[in-house]
């Protein structure tokens, strides 16, 4: 008997031990919550950059992303949704909030004169006599009206509900309350926060919590957001970080290197330079998820060659679309034939363009070059694009005629790429003042709008030194030169050119011309070219229209698009109207899609390359690797 006691005891002993052991099969005991872990697998995840942060409301790198969907459980900021498929889909909540369903309402509210509404271009301001506005009732500029300056007028407002479902919870145990999400607005709203747009918010009339998991978002009197079933903004743990101000935060450890999320990771180690590890969130709500135990992303770089090598010595089990595999398509297809890959490889929403400076900041220096339509037109009929996409992209893919691809459904079919046509280029410099008269080959101002005579027409084209950017800038240098025109390539690291603030060459506009990649989703981007997203002093240098591009007819396109809700007519025609706009103006010379690459070893399984997707990773949760 007491031998079969001691046997017993010797059995619970083991029992006990091997809930704790590192290795192997354990049950992983947390409080509060028990969960049955499968054996320790670590994926590791090449990417192409090290992220400048992992502050949500302080990062737009797609490196940073990667590691943010792992943490935060979507691809993208501010909002806690996602976008797969040119669709949205909820993230932390059970559904979208629709107006057929009553979670979103449109409602008549009593505007006053001083009031702050959305007039009829779709522009912030306070209720004036003589601004047009839509009353209630009206979703077009149709029917707006002139108000009179003294009378209660009705418009029409949004209020959206969004209700967080059980059950998320902060990797450190807390539930995650709907207050984390008005404490994330809030932040944004700052001016301390470097955020890449303030579009919605700005028009945000409340965003309250009403309970623990309700939270509930109003526009502003006259504001129709065709995007409103999103406007829930990523929770922050304001319990963790509250104690912070919002310029801290921008930098501090907490936010910025160890931010603590409700995604199926949590970050445990940053080694500069080299790698962040994560390792599973036992909290996480998704039951059973994740799948592997700790993901490393590797900061490997963007060349393909190394990076591939890496893949092929078992270091990477997957390779993201930062790191430039365009230029190894030939590769990748033979050792996918030969079962050495698996590369996916889709038309993605990323394309790359040239954003002239149009309006450089005041006291930049250069001359105003791109001032005139007809230059910035000229310069694109001077580019072989094709020969590029030949060449570099082993034609896969596409020339654009604007910021939206042909694959989208808002895509306007009238609208057309610049032809390669460099005697009509040459013809359109002559006629805007660029004329060679001393026959140097290089062309000079002479009565061009804005720019001294005499001028030549020498300027630099800013860009990374990634190598397609590289090889693809040489082409156009020589296109160029034939035309006359004196391109100076002018490739920074990425951590120069997209340097925030006033000292950045982009947002604080001191730049003549700069190739880099712009991105497009569910949404058409009409709204990197209003006026209002201009960075400068006055909104802290934030703001994606870099070309300083000014023209109040398109701001009213845009914003009327921007403001018509998706299944109308008038969604349709504004969105393609602000297409033909900018393909006419041509503040942006769009040049081709690039396309989305992703790689992952044999064996690895969960991988969805998706164009609409800020992130490959997006479903991280799922992702899978055979047993180690």
């Amino acid at each position: 008997m007491l031998r079969k006691k001691a046997l017993l005891l010797a059995l619970g002993i083991i029992l006990v031990l091997s809930m704790f052991m590192v290795g192997g099969c354990k049950k992983a005991v947390v409080p509060g919550q028990v969960r049955v872990e499968t054996p320790k697998k670590t994926l590791v995840v090449c990417i192409g950059q090290e992220p400048d942060s992992l502050y949500f409301h302080g990062t737009n790198m797609t490196a940073s992303l990667h590691v943010l969907t792992a943490v935060y459980d979507q691809t993208g900021a501010p909002f806690a949704v996602d976008t797969v498929g040119f669709a949205y889909q909820p993230t932390i909540t059970e559904k979208l909030p629709s107006l057929a369903d009553g979670d979103a309402v449109i409602q008549p509210v009593t505007a006053k004169a001083g009031d702050t509404i959305v007039d009829d271009t779709g522009s912030v301001a306070e209720l004036a006599a003589g601004m047009m506005i839509r009353p209630t009732g009206c979703a077009s500029s149709d029917c707006a009206v002139e108000y009179d300056g003294s009378s209660e007028v009705q418009m029409d407002q949004m209020v959206v509900t969004f209700e967080i479902v059980d059950g998320v919870t902060w990797a450190d145990g807390t539930p995650v309350k709907a207050s984390d999400s008005v404490y994330s607005f809030n932040l944004q709203m700052d001016p301390d926060t470097p955020a890449a747009t303030r579009y919605t918010a700005d028009r945000t009339a409340s965003y309250v919590a009403t309970d623990t998991k309700t939270v509930v978002w109003t526009g502003l009197p006259g504001y129709r957001d065709s995007v409103y079933y999103g406007n829930i903004w990523v929770p922050l743990p304001e319990h963790q970080l509250g104690g912070m101000t919002a310029a801290e935060l921008v930098t501090a450890e907490a936010s910025s290197r160890t931010p603590m999320g409700y995604g199926p990771f949590t970050i445990i180690e940053w080694q500069s330079g080299d790698h962040i590890t994560a390792h599973r969130n036992y909290y996480y709500y998704k039951d059973g998820l994740p799948k592997v135990y700790q993901i490393v992303f590797r900061f490997i770089g963007e060349d393909p060659n190394p990076a591939i090598a890496a893949m092929l010595a078992g270091d990477c089990d997957i390779l993201t679309q930062d790191i430039s595999m365009d230029s190894v398509l030939d590769l990748l297809v033979e050792k996918e034939a030969a079962g050495e890959l698996a590369p996916q490889i889709v038309p993605g929403t990323l394309y790359e363009h040239i954003f002239f400076g149009v309006n450089p900041v005041e006291g930049y220096g250069s001359p105003d070059f791109f001032e005139d339509a007809r230059t910035r037109r000229a310069i694109g009929m001077c580019l072989d694009r094709q020969s590029v996409v030949d060449e570099l992209y082993a034609g896969r893919t596409e020339l654009l005629a604007t910021y939206v691809p042909s694959v989208h459904p808002m895509f306007n079919a009238d609208t057309a790429p610049v032809p390669y046509d460099p005697e009509g280029g040459m013809a359109l410099l002559e006629e805007a003042g660029w004329i060679d008269e001393d026959g140097d080959g290089i062309r000079e101002a002479h009565g061009v709008l804005n720019v001294e005579d005499g001028t030549p027409f020498s300027f630099t084209l800013s860009s990374t030194q990634a190598a397609l950017r590289v090889s693809a800038m040489q082409v156009y240098q020589q296109n160029l030169a034939a035309c006359g025109v004196d391109m100076i390539m002018g490739n920074i690291t990425a951590d120069e050119l997209f340097l925030e603030g006033e000292e950045g060459p982009l947002s604080g506009r001191h730049f003549d011309a700069a190739l880099f990649a712009f991105g497009t989703g569910v949404e058409p981007a009409c709204t990197l070219f209003l006026s209002t997203e201009i960075p400068n002093a006055d909104n802290g240098w934030v703001g994606q229209n870099y070309a300083g591009y000014v023209s109040p007819d398109y701001d009213v396109i845009c914003n009327a698009a921007v403001q018509s809700l998706p299944g109308t007519p008038e969604y349709e025609q504004y969105h393609k109207e602000a297409q033909a706009y900018i393909a006419q103006e041509l503040p942006d010379l769009a040049l081709y899609s690039r396309l989305k690459i992703s790689v992952a070893r044999p064996g690895v399984t969960g991988l969805e390359v998706d164009a609409t997707t800020n992130s490959e990773l997006w479903n991280i949760e799922n992702f899978d690797i055979p047993e180690q």
